[in-house]
């Protein structure tokens, strides 16, 4: 160990390539500290790595399929070659997929589940008891308003977030006498890539609630995070949001949901190959009719 440079502490952004990842990392770099960007895409990272060294940080680049299961592995073994450690974790990858559950691709709504879930809670059990025994750092969680409610209509996506808000509100418990911070951020929607990738930009409950800006989002989530806390809900509208799914019973939410996020040319979730409207949903709507009729 003689004549060795002790490592550096490092902020490990996974997922860094788009979006709120790069947001995040940008708003990192302020803190003129070493960055390390992670994500599939080469190209992308090298971009992303210009911004961090722009905003004053010093970018390392790794490119990781997150998809491996020694992801975490490869990427403590990448820290100790470039002489770094995980200070703090940013889990800022994942995916959202619109439609009925019945209908979309099975392995893709899987993939939900290795990413948004899998992958999140396999970096932070990895890298977090270290963190507890130095008594410092931390782990940012990107989450979603999604995890306050079931979500008909993007039914894995919304299940999945709410794994991660859970498990990042019970962390931030477990380990805060240590020094060491575990916080949630569940933004509402934000204006980048995933709004079109997931096909959810095209529902209107999307188009209701406003589209926050990625720069604000990943502000917001870092003063907070830096600050202790436990969760992050950037914006007023997504505050209010959240009030509304925790107010609301359920009964009443979610056919709102499920109305809010589909179209009115979305095939019929039972396979029949008909639109919704034309096949279960005008089925469903003279049950209502036929009970209201009843009723009164």
């Amino acid at each position: 160990m003689n004549g060795e440079a002790s490592p550096r502490p490092a902020v490990v952004v996974v997922g860094a390539s788009r979006g709120i990842g790069r947001a995040i990392a940008k708003v990192a770099a302020n803190e003129r500290c070493p960055v390390v960007l992670v994500a599939r895409a080469a190209d992308a990272l090298a971009e992303v790595a210009g911004d961090v060294r722009a905003a004053g940080g010093e970018p390392f680049v790794l490119e990781l399929d997150l998809f491996t299961v020694d992801a975490p592995k490869r990427l403590q073994a990448h820290l100790e070659s470039v002489g770094l450690y995980c200070d703090v974790l940013v889990n800022s990858a994942g995916y959202g997929l619109r439609g009925a559950a019945t209908l979309l691709p099975a392995d893709e709504q899987i993939g939900m589940i290795d990413i948004n879930i899998r992958a999140l809670a396999d970096m932070t059990l990895h890298f977090l008891p270290a963190m507890c025994a130095r008594r410092r750092g931390g782990v940012l969680n990107l989450g979603s308003i999604a995890s306050f409610t079931p979500g008909p209509g993007m039914a894995m996506y919304y299940a999945t977030k709410g794994f991660v808000r859970s498990f990042s509100e019970a962390l931030h418990e477990e380990v805060r006498a240590t020094g060491v911070t575990v916080t949630c951020a569940a933004p509402g929607p934000v204006a980048t890539e995933f709004l079109q990738r997931s096909g959810a930009g095209r529902s209107m409950l999307f188009k209701v609630l406003p589209r926050l800006d990625a720069d604000y989002v990943a502000e917001r989530a870092w003063r907070g995070f830096r600050s202790g806390r436990r969760l992050v809900v950037p914006g007023i509208s997504a505050k209010l949001a959240a009030f509304t799914a925790s107010a609301i019973p359920h009964a009443l939410l979610l056919p709102l949901i499920g109305k809010l996020q589909r179209r009115s040319g979305d095939p019929c979730p039972c396979g029949s190959g008909k639109r919704y409207s034309e096949c279960c949903g005008k089925r469903g709507a003279r049950s209502t009719a036929r009970a209201g009729s009843v009723k009164g």
